[in-house]
């Protein structure tokens, strides 16, 4: 069997999936998805392979593992990914600036 190449523009919609699916993280001490709360800071696909390197709001955070087996899960759904690693960053820090206009106002920050 040999392995499906993917052209630049299938490389950037099935990235698309795997952000969209990413929404559906919910960090359950906040309420709001991963994305809006900037966590997810690359995702990387070549040919079925795909990296996410992810931080969290803080360094000691209980929720890692909590928030990496949904990653797992939600990403398991996307058919062009045939393996995946979730990368737990520390630089840059994640601050309040990453948030969207959608989590600031959902979180009462400015």
């Amino acid at each position: 069997m040999t392995e499906k190449i993917y052209t630049p523009e299938e490389v950037e919609e099935i990235k698309q999936k795997i952000f969209e699916a990413l929404e559906l993280v919910i960090d359950p001490e906040l309420g709001i998805d991963i994305i809006n709360l900037g966590l997810v800071y690359e995702i990387r696909f070549d040919q079925g392979k795909t990296e996410i390197d992810m931080t969290l709001t803080t360094m000691g955070c209980p929720l890692a593992d909590l928030l990496t087996d949904q990653i797992y899960d939600v990403v398991a759904q996307v058919p062009e990914v045939t393996d995946l690693d979730v990368r737990l960053v520390w630089s840059p820090a994640w601050t309040v600036d990453k948030m969207s206009r959608y989590a600031r106002i959902a979180l009462g920050v400015r």
